[in-house]
């Protein structure tokens, strides 16, 4: 039988969050796949459910919709963004185009699980910088692990699963310590929950820097994970080589249309998030009374870092009817989600011993 390219047998499986369990008597949350609990914005549902009465049609495969709205919001030319199944179709097309055998991908560790698979889909080599002990990047790490061989530095912030995000000071310095020819991509994927000072102005960055790369999602904060539409917004030349390796067609006709109706709904957004934000921090305020600490958290999910307790942990939560979601020996993410699931977590963490 016809063998795969070798790199292929190297990929490592995606785990996803599992469902809740079911409990008798018991409703269960899922709290393991940082999603957004509300439902569609307003308008969204009535968008996509016309857009799916002309399924029998291909889809717009340039987007025309979806990029004027963009650009509309972003500032940025229709010819500096490239939409994909989910900003992490955006990281595997920009891998695809510009990385191979021989090249080196540096990221943070532990970061974004789909980084190494994407990375070893290409044939490229990743190359894993710890993250510190609070759960940020390690910039200065990361930046004396790039060589002649790096072609594209992967930057997650805030961070997924450890929480913490940077500062637009801290990223604006590592990007200008970065060789020209190396592209920076700037992981957004939960930026509209951060609440810090100095948050990082993407579109700032890539106005600065023509290597800057951002990564954005409809899938966390505009609740659209089911529908899987993402975007990267770079320098026109960079956003041309990722549509070039896409997909045609790959972005649906209801999944353009409910992206282009949630840009339209921008106060309702604004409401949800605030809300999710204000549960988040009820979230930390429980942790912390009952004894736990967890890294500062700017997503839609809180970070345990728990070792080998991890597996024990995600058990007991099970038990209590909470799906979270844990890394086999590093620790646990738990996302932001209805207020009864945070009740619930904290009650748990009361009866747990905290680590050391």
């Amino acid at each position: 039988m016809l063998e795969p390219l070798p790199h292929v047998r190297e990929i490592p499986p995606y785990v996803p969050g599992k469902p809740p369990p079911a409990r008798p008597g018991l409703t269960a949350y899922k709290l393991s796949s940082n999603e957004n609990p509300y439902p569609p914005l307003p308008g969204v549902l009535g968008a996509a459910e016309q857009a799916a009465s002309a399924m029998n049609r291909y889809p717009d495969m340039g987007c025309v919709a979806l990029y004027d709205a963009l650009a509309t919001r972003l500032g940025v030319g229709t010819d500096q963004l490239a939409a994909a199944t989910g900003s992490v179709a955006s990281i595997y097309h920009l891998l695809t185009a510009y990385c191979g055998p021989g090249d080196e991908v540096v990221h943070a560790w532990r970061s974004f699980e789909a980084y190494p698979i994407a990375i070893t889909a290409s044939g490229a080599t990743g190359v894993k910088v710890p993250v510190t002990a609070d759960g940020r990047h390690d910039l200065d790490a990361m930046a004396a692990a790039i060589t002649d061989r790096t072609k594209v530095v992967l930057v997650c912030t805030p961070n997924n699963p450890t929480g913490p995000a940077l500062t637009h000071s801290e990223v604006a310095a590592f990007v200008a310590s970065v060789p020209d020819r190396v592209l920076v991509v700037v992981d957004e994927a939960y930026l509209e929950f951060v609440r810090m000072a100095d948050p990082v102005d993407g579109p700032a960055l890539l106005r600065a820097h023509p290597n800057v790369v951002l990564m954005r999602t409809f899938s966390k904060a505009y609740g659209l994970a089911g529908l899987r539409v993402g975007y990267a917004v770079a320098h026109p030349d960079v956003a041309g080589a990722l549509r070039a390796v896409a997909l045609p067609f790959g972005v649906s006709s209801v999944a353009q249309a409910a992206a282009v109706a949630s840009l339209a709904s921008e106060d309702a957004l604004q409401a949800r998030v605030d809300s999710l934000v204000d549960e988040r921090a009820r979230m930390v305020e429980g942790i912390v009374a009952a004894g736990w600490s967890v890294p500062d958290p700017q997503g839609n999910f809180v970070w345990f870092a728990l070792g080998e307790r991890s597996a024990a942990f995600a058990a007991a939560a099970g038990e209590a009817g909470l799906a979270v979601r844990p890394f086999a020996g590093e620790g646990v993410r738990v996302s932001v989600g209805e207020p009864e699931a945070t009740d619930r977590l904290v009650d748990l963490l009361q009866t747990l011993e905290p680590p050391a």
